[in-house]
């Protein structure tokens, strides 16, 4: 547990330097005169690189168990990408979309092997509950972020909107480099956390099961169908400007984040209880988030989806992963784990990119395909759970 939590309060600063930088970029891409289609391309494109990856980083983890190098090289990577947009340009669109991309990168890298020795702690103590907390601490950076953002725009008052958003990445840097700090240090207490689970033996390679490729098409037509928070902050900034200044962007973004980190432990104790139930019920509430978003025009309308979104997040972030822990062997997770972020990136490139297209032609007809994929989904996951796939 206490390892558990370490690399929770890892993942809290990190979070506070990547969410912050979430809370704010579809707004900072819109500025540079990024279209909707190209913030849904170049966004889609960053996560099918970065889960795509993940295969592979997946597979050389569990071959060569250097799970810290790993892991190590990939924050440092994934961090020094944000503070860094403070040096891009005002239509500097283009030089942006690389940083996103190489920050994916480097987060593909780190993320099976950070995974899988999350799960070797979590063998002890309950997948569910064990991300679930995880993600709790993830998220509690991810409110403290956009709120640190809020107080730094409420104080940096000289200058335009798009010279305020690069002061703000700047400042990311300080929480990017506590993070590589709290790293090591965790790094330094526990070198070897694959001993938390003594009965992983020599690589195998992963052989899916029905039960896990019945789930991975499930999470495919999730991905596809859950909106990237890049198009949200866009279209606040471009449709909620007479309601919702641009520095308070930020404090929607942890309104979404606090709900994310409620949902993902709440329903990372309930999987441990009840399985893919929980996720079934996360995906009917969470599926229609895009109507009261893209087709309402109110604070609470906005509100109210935003939290939808939370909801997602928090079951994405929790019950997605345990249910790869319970179903993948655990001398090949880490490939599991690049397998699931395989299938869950391609599926999100083609999904932000259709639903950041059809923001262009037709808003209705974008929600109503986002929440059909996810609902879509749940088929697979009540199959998935079935005894008769076993």
């Amino acid at each position: 547990m206490l390892f558990i939590l370490l690399f929770g309060i890892v993942s809290m600063f990190s979070d506070m330097t990547k969410e912050s930088a979430e809370s704010i970029r579809g707004a900072l891409f819109s500025l540079m005169g990024a279209s909707a289609a190209t913030i849904g391309l170049v966004s889609g494109l960053g996560e099918l690189i970065g889960y795509s990856l993940r295969f592979v980083s997946g597979r050389f983890a569990d071959r060569t168990r250097k799970y810290w190098p790993i892991v190590i090289a990939g924050y440092f990577l994934e961090l020094i990408t944000i503070p860094a947009l403070a040096l891009v340009g005002e239509n500097g669109w283009i030089a942006a979309s690389v940083l996103l991309v190489v920050q994916k990168f480097g987060k593909a890298i780190k993320k099976p092997a950070k995974d899988t020795v999350v799960s070797f702690a979590a063998s002890q103590e309950g997948a569910g509950k064990a991300f679930g907390l995880q993600e709790l601490l993830d998220q509690f950076g991810a409110v403290l972020g956009p709120l640190l953002l809020y107080v730094i725009m409420l104080f940096k008052t000289d200058g335009s909107t798009f010279e305020r958003y690069s002061f703000c990445f700047l400042a990311l840097a300080v929480p990017a480099i506590v993070t590589l700090v709290l790293l090591i240090i965790t790094r330094l207490n526990f070198p070897n956390p694959e001993q938390f689970e003594p009965d992983v033996k020599e690589y195998k390679p992963l052989r899916a099961g029905k039960r896990f490729v019945l789930y991975i098409i499930g999470i495919s037509l999730f991905a596809f169908g859950f909106l990237d928070y890049s198009l949200v902050t866009m279209h606040v900034n471009r449709a909620y400007s007479d309601l919702i200044p641009a520095d308070v962007l930020p404090l929607l973004y942890s309104a979404a984040m606090l709900v994310d980190a409620a949902a993902a432990l709440l329903f990372g104790y309930l999987y441990d209880k009840w399985g893919m139930k929980v996720l079934v019920f996360s995906a009917l509430v969470a599926a229609p988030f895009c109507f009261p978003v893209f087709l309402g025009h109110s604070v609470a309308s906005l509100v109210i989806g935003v939290v939808m979104w939370g909801v997602g997040m928090g079951a994405q972030e929790s019950i997605l992963k345990a249910a790869v822990t319970d179903m993948t062997p655990k001398s090949a997770r880490a490939t599991g784990f690049g397998v699931f972020s395989l299938v869950f990136g391609v599926a999100w490139f083609l999904g932000s990119w259709t639903l950041g297209a059809l923001y262009d032609v037709s808003l209705p007809l974008m929600a109503t395909v986002s929440a059909a994929c996810q609902l879509m989904a749940i088929p697979f996951y009540i199959l998935s759970s079935s005894k008769r796939f076993s």
